[in-house]
């Protein structure tokens, strides 16, 4: 398995998150999330479905995700 690349989280103001225990939830819920997902790629291509495939699903699954606190004030 290739090596996950984690990312500087910004914030939306393209800022750098500074809180350290922010970015070890932000990155332990990425590594959680793409551990689960190559187990799911692995039963997929496992049982004969085609790898495209699952990997557009897993695109529109991630695109399909709300944010419930956009319209949210800061406070």
């Amino acid at each position: 398995m290739s090596k996950l690349m984690l990312p500087t989280w910004l914030t939306p103001e393209g800022e750098p998150v500074s809180c350290l225990d922010k970015i070890k939830v932000l990155n332990g819920n990425i590594e959680e999330i793409r551990q689960l997902a190559q187990d799911a790629l692995d039963d997929a291509v496992l049982m004969g479905c085609d790898e495209a495939q699952f990997r557009r699903v897993m695109r529109d699954l991630a695109a399909s995700l709300d944010n419930p606190y956009k319209n949210r004030a800061k406070p």
